[in-house]
């Protein structure tokens, strides 16, 4: 290998580290064990910013995984997903506070593979505290998919680096419509 050649190798891989290192991480705790995520910054900075904001001011001091979507529990829809979904639960209190823009999949970049850390939402643009973890790849939830009737997809920000069994294991506690009969508690932290 000519030293040139080896020089860009190496300065790629050295960059490509100090990349993968910027992006903040946070840490899902629960009773069934720990979820740690990285948060895209970079690709999508104001859903990402928003979801760090809600850590830092105490937003998810109560938050809660609460719905869970399987392919044996969503027997009208079409287009069937597989997610957990977490956040305050309840919509008096989501309603306090604001909504963002809608980042979608094809401005970002970013995809809903397994482990996608994404907003939950009504209309595009109302997104604001409500997150879900895609469980295996969900591309109808991407820009132009079929599980949302505007098209729009939903707002992809970060990804599960460890802890998807923990994930898979929520997915498969006991719901009523899609609802667990017990939530899960989470602290959210920046690690």
């Amino acid at each position: 290998m000519k030293p040139k050649f080896a020089f860009l190798i190496v300065s790629i891989l050295i960059f490509t580290n100090i990349y993968a290192q910027q992006l903040p991480k946070t840490v899902f705790k629960t009773s069934l064990g720990e979820i740690v995520c990285e948060i895209d910054t970079i690709h999508a900075p104001v859903t990402a910013l928003n979801f760090l904001n809600h850590i830092k001011n105490g937003t998810f001091e109560n938050a809660l995984f609460y719905r869970v979507v399987r392919p044996d529990n969503q027997p009208y829809s079409k287009s069937k997903i597989e997610v957990i979904q977490g956040g305050l639960y309840d919509d008096k209190i989501i309603e306090k506070y604001p909504p963002i823009i809608h980042e979608t999949t094809k401005q970002t970049g970013l995809k809903h593979t397994n482990g996608a850390l994404s907003m939950a939402r009504n209309e595009p643009g109302t997104a604001s505290t409500e997150f879900f973890i895609c469980v295996g790849e969900q591309p109808s939830l991407d820009f132009a998919g079929k599980r949302n009737p505007d098209g729009q997809g939903f707002a992809v920000f970060g990804r599960v680096i460890s802890g998807m069994d923990i994930v898979r294991k929520i997915q498969q506690l006991k719901d009523t419509s899609q609802y667990l009969v017990e939530p899960v508690k989470i602290e959210v932290k920046a690690p």
